[in-house]
């Protein structure tokens, strides 16, 4: 089995990799750029290959059988351009860590502890209990949101529902009845969801149609003190329109972990959106973070791996994009 682990995001998949595959697998690494002609040709003979695109600019491995995106989304995978031998899967196993991400964030909002620290270390006691002006507040009770109902929308349900929270759920297709729901909507009645929560959570994939579904027409609909978290594709939500309800308080603040710019060739460092939103109060800013953890790293080796011993073996695969002739 030739493998190639192709650029900087699929190699973070490698180490120990070969273990899990045991004997017989030629494993590579090579960049994300294919400058010279041997690695060109590495590619061109790949049988699986490990990444994050695949276009034009790339040799075309003729025999290939599996090509594994390292994560859930695929956008960046020209699927007509692969030859019709290769299966194309992906991978999930990061909603774990996601919904660590969004439950601790909602928490920080709600339970001040770095500032009960820096002020005791003071000797300032602002949040000494005993008296009404010195509550915080708590999550249980208040209504989250789930826009996207997938793999991140239910773990983020169960863990909501831990800390006593209602769940409210807004998804192209209907939802099942289910203990972790508490109400459904459909997406031609987002703005009545939005109106119903206190926290809205969007996690759905980049499409046309979800392309700016939360733009100024959402912000409007929200409450006036409730919170936006992205943890899915940054332009599911409008740029400019985030950054108005932000800036003129129309919403109570967000967290945002996906964005609209990354680094790139060229530019290693951009702020993550050509508006200011750094020069917000009432905005967290992280660096698509969320689902990057060593549990998300091992889930996905493990379901890698599992499907090229199956690609090789003739097996059903897992977590099909494309089936291979």
């Amino acid at each position: 089995m030739r493998i190639i682990f192709h650029g900087e995001n699929a190699a973070s998949f490698s180490q120990g990799f070969a273990e899990l595959l045991g004997p017989g697998a030629e494993i590579r690494m090579l960049p994300d750029v294919l400058a010279s002609d041997e690695h060109r040709a590495a590619y061109a003979q790949a049988e699986a290959i490990i990444g994050v695109k695949f276009d034009a600019s790339l040799p075309t491995p003729a025999g290939l059988r599996l090509f594994h995106v390292p994560g859930a989304g695929y956008d960046a995978v020209d699927l007509e351009l692969l030859p019709a031998s290769a299966a194309v899967c992906n991978c999930f196993g990061h909603e774990q860590a996601i919904a660590e991400y969004v439950m601790s964030a909602l928490l920080a909002r709600a339970i001040p502890l770095a500032d009960a620290d820096r002020r005791l270390r003071q000797g300032d006691w602002a949040w000494w209990a005993g008296a009404p002006e010195r509550v915080h507040d708590e999550i249980a009770g208040r209504t989250i949101g789930l826009l996207g109902f997938g793999h991140i929308g239910k773990a983020i349900a169960a863990r909501a529902k831990a800390f006593e929270m209602q769940v409210h759920v807004a998804n192209r297709s209907p939802v099942a009845t289910s203990p972790l729901v508490d109400r459904a909507f459909t997406l031609d009645q987002l703005a009545a969801f939005l109106g119903s929560v206190d926290v809205v959570v969007v996690s759905v994939p980049l499409t046309e149609e979800t392309k700016g579904i939360v733009g100024a027409a959402a912000f409007a609909a929200m409450r006036p003190d409730a919170v936006l978290v992205n943890v899915g594709r940054g332009p599911t939500v409008d740029e400019e329109a985030l950054y108005e309800a932000l800036r003129s308080r129309r919403i109570g603040g967000a967290i945002i972990d996906t964005w609209y710019r990354y680094p790139q060739a060229g530019d290693a460092a951009p702020l993550p959106s050509k508006l200011p939103f750094q020069d917000l109060s009432n905005v967290l800013m992280t660096p698509h973070m969320s689902g990057w953890t060593n549990g998300t790293i091992r889930r996905r080796q493990a379901v890698i791996a599992g499907n090229i011993r199956r690609r090789f073996s003739g097996e059903p695969l897992e977590n099909v994009v494309r089936k291979g002739n």
